[in-house]
């Protein structure tokens, strides 16, 4: 995802201003990610029935307002087949997690539109950057429709949860539009740099593609409560390969499910080990500390998963595991950006380029 010359500004301390915002708009969607998480971990999500844009910014102001939605919550499967007889605190307790995480991706879009605004009317913004900042935008409101399109999927009859694959598109295209953001942000701070490691840029693009189809696989563990089955390691039911694996049907399969994501997590683990282990010691400045980045999250993430499959799927460390996937994945861009080739900015290329050792 390369800039030219013209979508860059004048200035450094302009480009400087516009990532730290920008990156900070990719910590407010590492936050939702995580708040999405926790919800379904916790069952919330189905507890608000209606999509109210601008009116649900505010919560229930009165105890008939409680008592309305309750009796909405009341209608659906969930609360039928998993919570009959729950009494209105229990509901309370559900619907304050979907309501911070709704308010939490309202203030995320105002995050986003006013300094973008701001940057806009003081000219700060070239032409090509302002059309990709207003995708992003358009792309970020978006979200919150396939937010809903796959809350109504929990309404259907005998459904007590969202329908898997379309959470794993929510989450797909939340983390994409991360990507995206996070990779402009690093454009505008560090535009000029230049690293000469050919073979580490394609086995970087490997390990993206890896990972980024081990989170949706992870994501559909999440959806089918796959991870609650066959909680050992690395065995399943004694074998490596759990006893009725099928790739046909591979939802309602759910040893299968489990599998195919503790597969790919063991294989985009050996491929980021085998990235750290040939280039760590190739490498300077950044792009040595983006490779030891890599290894460290790499790590803690496959930790993490064992240990979260271990204990039966612990809220607190399933939330944890799905924060630090975002991490490797900024990581692993943060490698990437790193050995792409030099970036024109306008700007003396001297003054940002940092030669290394060839690979």
């Amino acid at each position: 995802m390369p800039f030219d010359t013209r979508e860059f500004s004048a200035t450094r301390s302009a480009n400087r201003d516009l990532a730290i915002w920008l990156f900070a708009i990719c910590f407010m969607i590492l936050v939702m990610v995580v708040l999405g998480g926790v919800t379904r971990l916790t069952g919330s999500g189905l507890s608000i029935m209606e999509w109210a844009p601008v009116s649900g910014v505010l919560p229930p102001l009165s105890h008939a307002d409680w008592e309305h939605l309750f009796a909405l919550y009341k209608q659906i499967p969930q609360y039928q087949i998993l919570h009959p007889g729950m009494g209105l605190r229990g509901f309370q307790g559900l619907f304050w997690m979907e309501w911070i995480h709704r308010l939490w991706g309202r203030l995320l879009g105002v995050a986003f539109l006013v300094p973008l605004v701001w940057f806009w009317l003081r000219g700060r913004l070239t032409r090509s950057l302002r059309r990709r900042l207003v995708l992003f935008f358009i792309l970020g409101g978006l979200q919150g429709a396939v937010g809903w399109f796959m809350v109504s999927s929990g309404f259907f009859p005998d459904s007590t949860a969202v329908a898997p694959l379309r959470l794993a598109v929510h989450l797909a295209l939340a983390l994409l539009l991360y990507a995206a953001i996070f990779w402009t942000a690093l454009s505008l701070s560090s535009p000029g740099r230049v690293i000469s490691a050919p073979l580490l840029r394609p086995a970087l693009a490997l390990f993206l593609g890896l990972l980024s189809i081990t989170i949706v696989a992870g994501s559909i563990v999440a959806g089918t409560h796959a991870g609650f089955l066959d909680n050992t390691f690395p065995l399943m039911e004694g074998r490596l390969v759990p006893p009725g694996y099928a790739v046909h049907n591979l939802l309602a399969n759910l040893p299968a499910v489990q599998f195919n994501h503790r597969a790919l997590a063991t294989l985009t683990a050996l491929t980021g080990a085998a990235i750290v282990a040939r280039f760590w010691r190739g490498l300077d400045g950044r792009a040595n500390r983006a490779v030891l980045a890599l290894g460290f999250f790499l790590l803690l993430q496959y930790l993490l998963g064992v240990a979260t499959l271990l204990l039966v799927v612990p809220t607190e460390l399933a939330a944890l595991h799905q924060a630090n996937a975002v991490l490797l994945l900024s990581a692993a861009l943060w490698c990437l950006h790193q050995t792409g080739p030099a970036l024109r900015t306008g700007m003396n290329p001297a003054s940002h380029s940092l030669p290394v050792e060839s690979s």
